[in-house]
């Protein structure tokens, strides 16, 4: 008697695979030489004690926080990749560049737009209030990463990416990464209110602006 065999047919991912043991061997690195800190850190969901011992006096550039924004980076750009192979698949097939490509956007527009960010902060003397709200952001979108990292595990080696799948994800992330700022604008309620008009003019400028202009560009 034969029995049929359905055969699944799957793109090579070796490597995404390399690309994701990186992020797990950064990860690894940041718990390994900053124990205490990466534990504070991954309590961010539940507690801000993280922001309490590290946010007033740490420098946004401090390796933990480097090590993290490199996985952060690799991470998001890949489930960006895996957007475009499922909503535009012959791109995906007649660019081989293209993994590259959007690595280096999201990590050119995320440091362009912080050196931005630093220069307006400096213009309108808000650098206190401007780097207390650059680090929580930097740490919530570290951590973010870390649910990216996840995700992009899931769907290459356990289930396939559908557009319902890759949306829902995706609007996850987005409410996840909307809630970490309206709580650090919350947290920071006092410094906004006294700097309210210079903030709001922030807020337009450099924070919706840009993503209004990167999504236009897309389009």
């Amino acid at each position: 008697m034969e029995a049929d065999f359905s055969y699944r047919l799957i793109d090579s991912t070796d490597w995404a695979t390399y690309l994701l043991l990186g992020c797990f061997v950064l990860y690894a690195l940041a718990k390994y030489y900053y124990p205490r800190r990466f534990n504070e850190f991954s309590l961010l969901p539940l507690t801000n004690q993280y922001f309490f011992v590290h946010g007033k006096n740490d420098e946004l550039n401090h390796p933990f926080n480097m090590i993290l924004f490199v996985a952060q980076i690799i991470c998001v750009s890949i489930f960006i990749f895996l957007l475009f192979k499922v909503f535009n698949p012959e791109l995906v097939k007649s660019n081989d560049w293209l993994f590259i490509q959007i690595g280096t956007a999201y990590s050119m527009f995320i440091l362009i737009k912080f050196t931005f960010e630093k220069i307006v902060a400096n213009i309108f003397s808000m650098d206190e209030l401007i780097n207390n709200y650059l680090y929580q952001k930097l740490s919530y979108r570290n951590f973010l990463g870390i649910f990216f990292f996840v995700g992009n595990l899931i769907f290459l080696y356990i289930y396939s990416p559908t557009p319902i799948a890759m949306i829902v994800f995706g609007v996850i992330a987005l409410l996840l990464n909307a809630i970490a700022l309206l709580y650090s604008y919350k947290k920071n309620g006092k410094l906004i209110f006294r700097n309210f008009f210079y903030f709001i003019l922030y807020l337009c400028t450099l924070e919706i602006s840009p993503y209004i202009i990167l999504y236009k560009s897309i389009v």
